[in-house]
């Protein structure tokens, strides 16, 4: 009797383990979004191009994942696939994005984009997209916006094409 008190003893302190292992490092992979992790290939931070001079800004995956909500919630609409319904020639694959004037395939430059909307040729506000002031939407948290689109640009299979 006392040899299966302590069998059972000993299961419930391994579940116990278990348990508290399972609990404590949880929540930060769950934090990461599956298609971050999957198409994105993202789990240790990665440096995208902040500016043309070469700087760069280093992102987790938990950031890109907290980016790409703010994407589902606030662009999705207009931007299904990284494409852009209300002009399709202009979608957010790389080249398009580092084709427009000016530039907006650098962290900087698509959070300037965002804040102030010009046409694809710099020429004029564009209605087309919202303008994103500071007070909607923080700097770290834009910054992390561009940089789940910049990262899906670079990675994700169909991003900003006509086959998604």
């Amino acid at each position: 009797m006392v040899r299966r008190f302590f069998s059972i003893r000993g299961l419930w302190a391994v579940a116990l383990v278990c348990l508290i292992t399972f609990t404590i490092s949880s929540p930060a992979y769950a934090a990461i979004d599956s298609y971050v992790r999957r198409y994105l290939k993202v789990t240790e931070p990665v440096a995208l191009e902040l500016d043309k001079q070469g700087n760069t800004k280093e992102f987790s995956a938990e950031d890109l994942s907290a980016g790409k909500e703010l994407f589902e919630t606030h662009c999705l609409n207009c931007h299904v696939g990284g494409a852009t319904l209300p002009n399709p020639t202009e979608s957010l694959a790389l080249e398009t994005l580092a084709g427009a004037t000016p530039p907006r395939d650098t962290v900087n430059g698509l959070v300037t984009f965002l804040r102030q909307p010009m046409t694809y040729d710099g020429t004029e506000e564009s209605y087309w997209c919202r303008q994103v002031p500071e007070t909607w939407m923080p700097q770290e948290q834009i910054e992390k916006l561009a940089a789940f689109v910049l990262r899906a640009a670079q990675k994700a299979p169909g991003w900003g094409t006509d086959s998604f």
